[in-house]
């Protein structure tokens, strides 16, 4: 062999050894969005660990990836991921398609709502949410698309009533006029309530449903469901919200 091709190998090695071992602390300096802020980073960026972080104001411990190759051939970087966010877990697939749209498939979370409230804008939200994602496609931090469900346990609401009003589900399904549909009822609350909410792909959404004392729901929410009109025959009220994103 020339020294000349000896040498060719050799760059060639050292290149693949690079790139193999690719140190994930170098990648976070060099890549990281701003709303990701990790420490204890480890190993490279096809597996790796970091000890603690915050993604998008969202504090996780014993963050764990994995590369998935197998995704690249359908325009997608994709990763295996597990975390432990305070009083939850996170596991599933998460990656960044060609386009720049943000992946999650195989997706299973449970969150205290309680992280949420400055996202939501709702202070003193309570509860345990569970998310189960078969896929969810977000654009401009928005979904565009959307199929699995989540379960709000122990939901309290502080603008509605102190006390907790119940457990809530939420089953999402994306059309084929790629809009998302969700069918929302109560599984076992204070109240009775069923409706379906509907977010376009023009990001404009609304709800429409139907609300229902029990005899389980407290004088304050009763007072504040008389705000929502007069009942029907059946003591529904109509509730019925719309906007856009």
């Amino acid at each position: 062999m020339t020294k000349r091709r000896l040498l060719l190998v050799g760059f060639a090695t050292c290149l693949l050894g690079i790139v193999v071992l690719f140190p994930a602390r170098v990648a976070y300096r060099w890549f990281a969005p701003a709303s990701l802020v990790l420490s204890g980073i480890s190993g490279s960026i096809w597996r790796g660990t970091a000890a603690a972080g915050m993604v998008s104001n969202v504090y996780v411990r014993n963050l764990t990836w994995r590369f998935k190759p197998g995704r690249l051939p359908r325009g997608e970087v994709a990763y295996a991921v597990e975390a432990l966010p305070a009083g939850g877990f996170l596991d599933g697939r998460i990656g960044i398609n060609f386009g720049g749209s943000l992946m999650l498939s195989q997706l299973r979370v449970s969150l205290p709502l309680s992280m949420l409230d400055t996202a939501t804008g709702i202070s003193g939200l309570r509860g345990t949410a569970n998310a189960s994602l078969d896929q969810m496609t977000l654009s401009g931090g928005l979904p565009v698309s959307a199929d699995g469900s989540v379960d709000v346990a122990g939901l309290v609401l502080p603008i509605v009533a102190p006390e907790p009003l119940g457990n809530f589900r939420a089953e999402f399904q994306t059309g084929a006029d790629g809009n998302i549909v969700a069918n929302v009822q109560d599984t076992q609350a204070v109240i009775d309530i069923a409706g379906r909410l509907l977010l376009r792909s023009d990001r404009a959404y609304e709800f429409l449903g139907r609300i229902a004392a029990t005899d389980d729901t407290p004088e304050s929410v009763r007072k504040q469901l008389q705000f929502l009109g007069s009942p029907n025959e059946r003591g529904q009220y109509e509730l019925r919200l719309e906007g856009q994103l």
